[in-house]
């Protein structure tokens, strides 16, 4: 993605400690959900749904028994990315922030170019980010929502600092939907941003924070 950022994203990444899971599972007193966020339903029908949109997209490329064979937990890395989805938006309404169709707009054209035209960049985020082409401006959504909420925190990313600033208001915001994971697909981690101990190659740029408690643990 664009350079700037993803070293950015980089740097946070590197400099939050990991811990072993020890939350409990999640409630079942949502049939048919794969998670309750905010009081609202993440359905299992929408999780499949995108998997199977990059199962699909993935299967059509040359590299396809590659891409499909490291892609093992795609249903975890779609419910994975749109919990965190709703967490960035309400840390981004906390903080006034807003995106534009014209700054994701900018956005996507400023990577596709880094990558040399569509079809390359379509390639790396199946890749890179198991996203399918038409997710991409999802995707391209938060790589604008997350340096801005920065800005609005007046946090620097490339500083720890700045990064347990940020890493604070996502966690104040995931605590405050109170996220109910289907154990089907383990729990949710508020201060690491993760879902149970799955992992994605592109977490640590983007939503591995684990902010310290100055508080409480």
């Amino acid at each position: 993605m664009h350079r700037r950022r993803r070293t950015a994203l980089s740097v946070l990444a590197a400099t939050l400690v990991a811990a072993p899971l020890l939350s409990a599972c999640g409630s079942q007193a949502h049939p048919g959900a794969a998670a309750v966020v905010g009081g609202e339903r993440i359905e299992v029908s929408a999780v499949q749904e995108r998997a199977a949109e990059v199962r699909t997209a993935q299967e059509s490329s040359p590299q396809a028994a590659q891409l499909v064979n490291k892609s093992g937990q795609l249903n975890r890395a779609k419910l994975h990315g749109l919990i965190f989805g709703r967490i960035l938006d309400r840390a981004a309404e906390d903080a006034g922030v807003t995106v534009s169709r014209k700054e994701i707009q900018e956005m996507r054209q400023a990577s596709l170019a880094q990558q040399g035209g569509e079809d390359q960049f379509e390639a790396m985020m199946l890749q890179q980010r198991w996203v399918a082409p038409d997710q991409i401006d999802a995707d391209m959504r938060q790589e604008v929502q997350l340096p801005k909420l920065a800005r609005a925190l007046g946090a620097d990313l490339g500083t720890p600092a700045g990064q347990q600033a940020v890493g604070q208001a996502l966690t104040k915001a995931s605590k405050a939907l109170d996220i109910d994971v289907n154990p089907r697909f383990g729990t949710w981690d508020d201060q690491k941003m993760q879902l149970g101990n799955y992992s994605a190659p592109w977490i640590t740029q983007r939503t591995e924070f684990t902010p310290e408690q100055p508080t409480e643990a």
